[in-house]
């Protein structure tokens, strides 16, 4: 077992680790990244790419991006779903030892472990799965680029949004269809 082995899987790992994920403050935290986060829209929506890309570097590299990263894949449905190294972070210990993992320099990507999943018509569809270190990877950039793409995308886009959803799509297209001139324009089975 080498030291990333046993610092990430929790054997060995002190108890000050594990207190230290306990005793972590998740309210500042997250209001810590959404500040950043609405910095990096502003900068956008001014259009000052230079500075949006420290803004996100500053988001990647800061503890309270890194908490979160860690804490999203690790309270989400596949917490348990191991990646091709085999490992999990289950404890608070192993999550904070995870977070500390978590650094750009000479970080390189693992290979995805690959599964099998039945489909209805009988056939298998493959599926890859990550390691938990790169997924939280993965979270920690969807944090910088969320911002980004929220801010460049399109109003009346409903599809793979946050905080987007059919009914959301569903108003829109009443709200639309709804007024004096879309009814002139659409008329109904040729009703007047």
């Amino acid at each position: 077992m080498t030291a990333y082995d046993a610092k990430v899987s929790g054997a060995g790992a002190s108890s000050h680790a594990a207190q230290m994920w306990d005793q972590a403050n998740w309210p500042h935290i997250e209001a810590e990244v959404k500040r950043l986060q609405v910095r990096i829209a502003k900068v956008v929506r001014e259009g000052r790419w230079g500075k949006v890309k420290a803004l996100q570097r500053l988001l990647t590299r800061s503890h309270s991006g890194k908490m979160l990263a860690v804490k999203r894949v690790t309270e989400n449905r596949g917490k348990r779903t191991p990646g091709v190294d085999g490992r999990i972070w289950p404890s608070p210990a192993a999550r904070w030892n995870g977070m500390v993992s978590l650094r750009h320099r000479g970080y390189r990507a693992m290979p995805l472990r690959r599964v099998y999943i039945p489909k209805s018509n009988g056939k298998k569809r493959p599926l890859g799965i990550p390691c938990m270190r790169c997924r939280a990877m993965q979270a920690l950039w969807k944090l910088a680029l969320e911002p980004v793409a929220e801010t460049l995308a399109d109003a009346n886009s409903y599809g793979f949004r946050s905080g987007r959803s059919t009914a959301d799509a569903i108003e829109q297209c009443f709200n639309v269809l709804a007024k004096e001139r879309a009814r002139n324009n659409f008329p109904l089975c040729g009703v007047p």
